[in-house]
């Protein structure tokens, strides 16, 4: 097997490689769902007592690409930023860009 090297002096080598970074960095986007007009959306107050229930601490809730984003203490303690769809309060992956939950 014969190594290679690559100088990624030259502003070509740069920009090849943002090239190929760019596809994983749109896969690690932000989730959205496909969750309809908000009239239709369970409320947070909902999500925030069955979160609850389930033993985690919540901090906030927003509106994010359509899903609902919570930050909370889950029932280990830790930190969790999760998304979930706003109609069925199913989970939605991080980085599920287009998700359509």
């Amino acid at each position: 097997m014969t190594l290679q090297r690559y100088s990624f002096a030259t502003p070509a080598a740069c920009l090849c490689l943002f090239l190929l970074a760019a596809p994983g960095a749109q896969a690690t986007g932000v989730a959205t769902c496909d969750s309809g007009k908000p009239e239709s959306w369970q409320s947070q107050d909902r999500l925030s007592a069955l979160l609850k229930e389930k033993g985690w601490q919540v901090r906030r809730i927003k509106v994010d690409g359509g899903c609902y984003e919570v930050y909370a203490l889950n029932e280990k303690g830790e930190r969790v930023e999760a998304y979930f769809h706003p109609r069925t309060f199913a989970p939605v992956p991080a980085g599920a860009k287009g998700h359509k939950g």
